[in-house]
């Protein structure tokens, strides 16, 4: 009651002077280039995500669902696809994918499928359509016709995304391509005839999506930021030309409460008091934007206010409120500084920031995301990476749910450090066949060296190698002493011997083990033999210098042979005798076997071999010529190693340090490649089947292959042999045919290695190389039985005496399986068995080898705890030193980890050992990421904000930890408040505030456009979208508008009447909007010479599609050889640009492209919002090793021409006017750059370019950054060159995420004006002059161009010293520039001309960026941008100073040097601050005149516009037909 009282007074008071005016504030919006995308599209590459196979049973599924559109409403149709795709997706991921789909996230997949389509061409008039070879055809009726001489037509390019239907692949058959839209009639009709095919093995059938004539409504993005950031007025630059206001209203946010007021609740009881409503909450919301500044001691406790305010209201609020304080921070600073903190607050926030500062290195005021222990960071990371990272846990977590692991348990597994996978892996060398010539520990010849580890750590020049008495660096050669490179690698060994370089050297020779063989008749032999007698006669030292001196009577090209041996014998050691040592009988011939043994068991390649610490080289890193550097190289990354061991106390005195080296989990006793290999595939356990049958065969074909692999793992049976605790870590399973010799070896050698280790199960699978009959399982059907009938040990006995050969022999000439029984089995319950077993489980047996395993029948494989090794070739022997290295990687990866964890639980051995399988199989299939952190509070009472998760139910374990006063605090609270509603959270907010801030913690307004679900409106149509609406604005700032997206997105304002660099509530009605597109995609790629490792500058590449190849191009920087391509989704071909960089260039490999390394097409593929980055490496041709691609004097006439201007080809359209002159002869232009950002400066640079225009006879093309031009300038720049008769170009490039990022508008703007004038503009633009666009041209800029910089790469005007009065203000006379600039003088950047021949010589780019890079980190230093850059670079980038003529600025220069200005800037007054508008009026009296004559060319073209449209809009009755249209989906 009393709040309707105090309403009514508060609305009298109100209508004294009741003016209702339309709510004010700003809206943008982000929309793609391309048109809308089908939801049905988008939602089957969701589900392609999660395999092929599920992919073509969603599609089979919604083969003509597009009917039900026409029915529909728009929202029961979209509900339809959420359900139909609800068959293959859990309840978590049915969330995930309406989130995928509020984002858009694979809009790009189907828009590039659209866009390959597009390039095929589609055939005129055709829903859909089929690709043979090249071919094309509408109709179902023409395939078999095309696939006829299909064979004989190149086969086209498969890209890794396309989706290839699941029969029978053949690489021989020909491929057919579907371009059609999933749940079209057509589509079906295609789809019919081409699975049924593809099913026989007769053709390919891949399918691309295609829709046939889509709708151009726009699409409307989210997943980024946008702000308004309040500016500074102290210099007004505000234009003063009215605009016509949008008429857009903005959707009031009426839930909010203000002062105490609910506005919904009221609106609802008091419909009628409406339009006062909307007046009383504007009157308390101003009186609420209080945006006086404060006073320093109120903002010192702004950040623990906020979070005190946030910690005070119900959970499920809490977040909001954040929300709300950090992106309106400016207009809610006033109410916050009257909150009350209590001291226990402050106590607990200041104890777990210590903790977390110790812990994880987070100190106050940062900002940390973590999801399941993974760090997000949010630089990184955007909304379509973070549901990327969601999908990806959720296998995982759905996967430990599924195994009924919850809870606690489920953190703890999560954050098993699972060993990633090692492709460095090592050979333990402590083996007595390696004969080791040295042992630094005990030789005399060391005793001088230290032997303390710690002398690691001692500080040493960089490159010197420290002489430490232990074995820490080891070198092992396998050798073959009669193999031609053999000599070489001895040679090696010998000079490190006698450099005493601390390297330990041992050979394993690798010689012929037959016994008859003696030492005249094989050199090896012989070679083993006199080794063994030096050895034994003196000592190893002499042994491996006699091995030199032999080595050195070989000449280059010969072998060693066995009268090189003997006669070597005879002149050394002539008392010798040749037979004793030599020959049959020798002596020492002792070990001979060993080396030959060790060598064939390590299982390592081909010879010579080296291992250094136990890791082989590759083969091509055996080179000599290389190996020295190589090996001196890897001491030194050793060391690092070492100096971190001994640092962290693993390594002491009293370690040994080989026996150190060698218990490292990389090291095995053997290498198997196909067991270490990095590429690894798994078994996925995580299903729950209704049923576990597998003895009806039918109905287990019906299975889905997890499925299939849960009834597996349910019905095994294994032989054990247990730990002491009953459990098993590793669990192996055995497939093949043992009715084979293979098979059973492999069976046998298994069972081998499970006597020998506790902890290891066996089970077997049979996959018969036939159709399973009684005939061909008689031996898997005795092991089954045995497995079920008897006990362990007796089971174990009896199959391994069955898979003997002899008893094989015996089963063959007619002995029975009952004759062959052991004592201690129960023979009559195995009889029993064995009689009545059917052989329909073997069937199942053996579609599970087919379906999941991809076995042939007969063929072999093993599974360790869920990988699969296999198939093995025909000849390949897995032996039982394989199965122990099988174990010991299975066990070092997660294995036993995951043991101890679930040996916690209590359970019973089986269940304990099968659940071990399958969480060890789920962890380490999923993609490792970074490590997992355990982040937790110590104290969480009054400073972390938990929100428990839903019970029995999958959910993330998500910490954030923020300084509610934050730009991670305006960005943070949006995500986490979408993440909670997309899936279940347990969240844990902790308040790490800042003490005492000196400053204002927030100088911005800030939305972040995210929604968890499609949003649909009352009449049950799609919402027009994701906005960001700023309602609750203050109307007195300036305010610009800055759009903030993920990093490869180029963005670009296409409509908006008002000035967005400059908003202005207080002169506004109604709402600002502004419209932005996406308009590019950026490919993005790092470029280096491989012969040189250095990044080809000046290099050129040019991206396009088979039909258009050059579309776009770009130069490589020298910085990490970085170039960016604009793009946008589809397959693109890169090139290098005809020209110097293809006449010089070739490209050898690429990575992170869409085509083999080696392929010569570099094809790259935009199929998804994230960034794609690319390496390139390229090559200069033989014929021209010596060309310099930036090199005067190598270029011939016309190279420039052939690549004229077309930097940005799409505007090319744009251009006013082009090239008249012929192709031969180079045009003379005056190039022109200039920058402008909002309204007025745009004004000033139309001026400008009017000015330049009229006092110049040479023709003059202007180049303006895109990236800030207003949409209203874009438009009418080209009604200006018609005008005028100039050219002009619209160029951008985006900033490079390598580079620091500055956050204000202005100085991004100064940045682009200096860091990137090497590629932004064409090789072929030889001088670019640089003009401020509030400058006025009185001379010609022709004089400026042809003048002499003497060698410097740019000319700059100092600044003038005239003006006497405003000595003061001139910084650069005192302090650090007069120190830094000494006698040189500091230049003013309103005006620069640049000779980018040079600039790009001299790396001038490179060397600003690097310098930039350097000094933008300090806040505090480059003040002024663009103009301190080259200013405190001019010792290392010189700068011609221009006459001082060239630029007069009333501040600086005094009135009598005006009289000779040839342009005039309208620098700033630190002095006066006097308007730029009026100080042009009064300073330059023409420029009126060009004010004035651009406003009517404006007019004019303004009045042409509407005459246009008022032609061209529809009757009221039309138009209504337009809006009623359905939205498309």
């Amino acid at each position: 009651m009393r709040n309707v009282i105090v309403l009514s007074v508060l609305l009298l008071l109100l209508n004294v002077h009741h003016v209702i005016s339309a709510p004010k504030g700003v809206t943008a919006s982000l929309s793609a280039k391309w048109s809308r995308t089908p939801y049905l599209l988008e939602t089957s590459e969701f589900i392609g995500e999660d395999g092929n196979e599920k992919f073509w049973q969603f599609v089979d599924t919604v083969k003509e669902l597009t009917v039900y559109k026409q029915g529909e409403s728009v929202r029961s149709y979209y509900n339809l696809i959420v359900k139909k795709a609800g068959q293959f997706l859990t309840d978590l991921q049915v969330n995930l994918l309406k989130f995928a789909l509020a984002l858009r996230s694979y809009s790009p997949a189907v828009q590039a499928s659209q866009q390959i389509a597009s390039d095929e061409p589609p055939p005129e008039a055709c829903p859909a359509f089929v690709s043979i070879h090249g071919q094309h055809s509408c109709s179902t009726k023409d395939i078999k016709k095309l696939l006829k001489a299909a064979a004989g037509r190149p086969k086209p390019y498969l890209y890794k995304k396309d989706h290839t239907y699941p029969g029978v692949n053949k690489t021989d058959v020909p491929i057919v391509i579907l371009y059609a839209e999933i749940g079209t009639k057509k589509f079906t009709s295609f789809h019919k005839v081409l699975s049924e095919r593809a099913g026989e093995g007769t053709l390919m059938y891949v399918l691309r999506h295609y829709v046939a004539n889509p709708k151009h409504q726009k699409m409307l993005l989210s997943g980024y930021g946008v702000e308004l950031a309040i500016k500074s007025t102290e210099y007004k630059a505000v234009d003063d030309t009215k605009v016509k206001d949008s008429g857009a209203n903005a959707e009031e946010d009426n839930s909010d409460e203000v002062q105490g007021f609910v506005f919904g609740t009221l609106k609802k009881s008091h419909p009628e008091l409406t339009e006062q409503l909307v007046e009383l909450r504007r009157h308390l919301l101003e009186s609420t934007n209080d945006m006086l500044p404060l006073k320093v001691w109120e903002m010192q406790d702004l950040s623990v206010q906020a979070a005190a305010k946030i910690m005070s209201v119900p959970k499920f609020d809490a977040l909001k409120l954040m929300r709300d304080l950090s992106q309106n921070f400016p207009s809610k600073a006033r109410s916050l500084t009257r909150v009350a903190v209590k001291q226990e607050m402050r106590k607990e926030i200041e104890e777990n920031q210590k903790r977390l500062s110790e812990s994880i290195g987070v100190h106050p005021g940062d900002g940390e995301l973590f999801i399941n222990g993974l760090h997000i960071d949010l630089d990184i990371n955007n909304p379509f990476s973070i549901l990327d990272i969601l999908r990806g846990e959720a296998r995982v977590l759905e996967g430990l749910h599924n195994l009924g692991i919850q809870g606690e348990h489920q953190g703890k597994l999560l954050r098993l450090p699972v060993n990633a996978v090692d492709d460095k892996y090592a050979l333990d060398i402590r083996h007595p066949a390696i004969m080791w010539i040295n042992d630094i520990e005990n030789d005399p010849v060391y005793r001088s060296w230290p032997s303390g580890v710690q002398e690691l750590l001692r500080a040493t020049f960089p490159g010197v190698i420290r002489q430490i008495r232990h074995n820490l660096f080891n070198l092992v050669l396998f050798l073959d002493p009669v193999q031609e490179e053999s000599v070489e690698l001895v040679k090696l060994a010998e000079l490190f011997y006698k450099h005493k370089i601390p390297l330990r050297i041992g050979f394993v020779f690798v010689v012929n083990t037959k016994e008859e063989i003696d030492g005249f008749s094989d050199a090896g032999v012989g070679f083993f033999r006199l080794l063994n007698y030096i050895a034994d006669e003196y000592d190893l030292s002499q042994a491996l210098m006699s091995m030199v001196s032999l080595y050195n009577t070989v000449e280059g090209g010969e072998t060693l042979s066995v009268d090189k041996i003997s006669a070597y014998l005879k002149r050394k050691f002539p008392k010798a005798s040749a037979e004793r040592i030599l020959g049959v009988e020798s002596e020492y011939d002792d070990k001979r076997k060993d080396g030959a043994l060790f060598y064939k068991k390590s299982g390592l390649g081909s010879l010579p071999l080296a291992l250094f610490n136990g890791v082989p080289l590759s083969p091509d890193e055996m080179d000599p010529d290389e190996l020295e550097t190589l090996i001196l190289q890897r001491i030194m990354d050793t060391t690092t190693t070492f100096q971190r061991a001994v640092f962290m106390g693993q390594l002491t005195e009293h370690s040994n340090v080989v026996d150190y080296l060698m218990e490292q989990a990389n090291v095995v006793t053997r290498m198997n490649p196909l067991i270490l290999s990095t590429d690894r595939k798994y078994l996925d356990f995580t299903s729950k089947p209704v049923v576990d049958d597998w003895d009806d065969t039918t109905m287990f074909s019906y299975y889905d292959t997890r499925d299939k692999t849960a009834v597996m793992a349910k019905r095994m049976k294994y032989f054990t042999n247990a730990d002491e605790d009953g459990m098993s870590a590793v669990t192996m399973w055995i497939a093949g045919d043992f009715e084979k010799v293979s098979g059973r070896k492999l069976l046998l050698s298994a069972l081998k290695r499970v006597k020998a280790s506790p902890g290891v199960r066996v089970g077997v699978i049979d996959n018969p190389s036939g159709k399973p009959s009684e005939d061909n399982t008689v031996l898997y059907r005795a092991i089954w039985a045995s497995l079920l009938t008897q006990k362990n040990k007796a089971a174990t006995e009896f199959v391994q005496k069955l898979l003997r050969e002899e008893s094989c022999q015996l089963l063959q000439k007619g002995t029975k399986i009952k004759d062959l029984l052991m004592q201690g089995m129960d023979r009559d319950s195995f009889e029993k068995k064995f009689n009545t077993l059917e052989v329909d489980f073997i069937r199942s047996q053996q579609l599970f080898c087919r379906d999941v395993l991809k076995l042939s029948p007969g063929q072999q494989a093993v599974i360790s705890n869920g990988r699969i090794l296999g198939p093995f070739e025909e000849q390949e022997e897995f032996t039982v030193e394989d199965f122990q290295l099988l174990e010991k990687i299975t066990l070092s990866g997660s294995a036993e980890k995951v043991k101890a964890k679930v040996k916690l639980m209590g359970m019973k051995a089986k269940q304990a050992s099968d659940l071990v399988m399958k969480v060890d199989a789920l962890l380490t299939a999923a993609p490792k990421g970074e490590v997992r952190r355990d982040v937790h509070f110590i104290k969480d009472s009054h400073s972390v904000l938990r929100l428990s998760p839903r019970e029995n139910e999958v959910f993330y374990d998500v910490v954030a930890i923020v300084d509610p006063l934050t730009r991670e605090a305006q960005k943070m609270s949006p995500l986490l408040i979408v993440l909670s509603q997309v899936v279940n959270v347990r969240l844990q907010v902790f308040m790490n505030c800042r003490a005492k801030l000196s400053e204002m913690p927030l100088k911005s307004f800030y939305r972040f456009v995210l929604e968890s679900d499609v949003n649909f409106l009352a009449n049950n149509t799609v919402s027009p979208g994701p906005v960001a609406r700023f309602m609750e604005l203050p109307e007195s700032p300036l305010l610009t508008l800055i759009m903030i997206t993920p990093e490869s997105w180029m963005v670009q304002a296409v409509r908006s009447p008002h000035d967005l660099d400059n908003i202005h509530l207080q002169e506004v009605n109604g709402v600002v909007t502004a419209e932005y597109e996406l308009e590019h995609l950026l490919l993005e790629g790092h470029c280096f010479d491989l012969s040189t490792g250095q990044p080809p500058r000046g290099l050129q590449f040019t991206l396009g599609m088979s039909r258009d190849p050059l579309m776009y191009d770009t130069i490589v920087m020298a910085n990490l050889g970085y170039f960016q391509l604009k793009a946008n989704p589809g397959a693109w071909n890169l090139k290098l640009r005809k020209g110097r960089s293809e006449d010089i260039y070739q490209i050898l490999t690429h990575d992170g492209t869409d085509s083999p390394a080696d392929a010569g097409d570099v094809i790259a593929v935009l199929n998804s919002f994230h960034s794609k980055i690319i390496k390139v490496r390229v090559q200069k041709k033989a014929e021209k090793m010596n060309e310099d691609l930036l090199s005067e004097n190598s270029e011939s006439k016309g190279i420039w021409d052939s690549i004229a201007s077309v930097w940005s080809t799409f505007e090319k359209s744009v251009t006013g006017g082009g090239s008249k002159k012929d192709e031969g002869e180079k045009e003379d232009v005056l190039n022109i750059f200039s920058v402008a950002s909002g309204h007025l400066y745009e004004r000033f640079l139309r001026i400008m370019m009017v000015s330049v225009l009229r006092h110049t006879k040479t023709p003059v093309k202007f180049w303006f950054l895109k990236n800030y031009l207003s949409p209203s300038f874009k438009e009418t720049i080209a009604h200006m060159a018609e005008k005028y008769g100039f050219q002009f170009e619209l160029v951008q490039y985006k900033w490079p995420r390598w580079l620091h990022q500055q956050t204000e508008k202005q100085r991004v703007i100064w940045g682009y004006k200096i860091l990137f004038l090497d590629v932004l503009f064409p090789l072929a633009v030889d001088k670019i002059i640089f003009v401020d666009a509030d400058q006025i041209v009185r001379a010609d800029l022709k004089d400026l161009r042809d003048f002499d910089l003497e060698g410097a790469p740019y000319g700059y005007t100092p600044f003038c010293e005239s003006r006497r009065e405003m000595e003061g203000y001139r910084f650069w006379k005192s302090g650090y520039w007069a120190s830094h600039l000494g006698h040189r003088k500091y230049h003013i950047s309103a005006l620069y001309v640049v000779d980018l021949k040079k600039f790009r010589k001299i790396a001038a780019g490179d060397r600003l960026r690097g310098q930039y890079q350097a000094l933008s980190q300090d806040p505090n230093s480059l003040s002024n941008l663009d103009q301190d850059l080259p200013n405190n670079m001019i010792h290392q980038v010189a700068i011609k100073s221009l006459p001082q003529e060239w630029l007069w600025c009333e501040t600086w220069c005094d009135d009598t040097s005006k009289v000779s200005a040839k342009t005039i800037d309208l620098c700033n007054n630190p002095k006066t601050k006097e308007p730029k508008l009026t100080a042009a009026a009064r300073i330059v009296p023409e420029w009126v005149e060009y004010d004035n004559e651009i406003k009517q060319l404006l007019r004019h073209v303004q009045d042409q516009e509407d005459t246009a449209t008022q032609k061209h809009t529809p009757s009221p009755s039309q138009q209504d037909k337009v809006d009623t249209r359905r939205d498309e989906l």
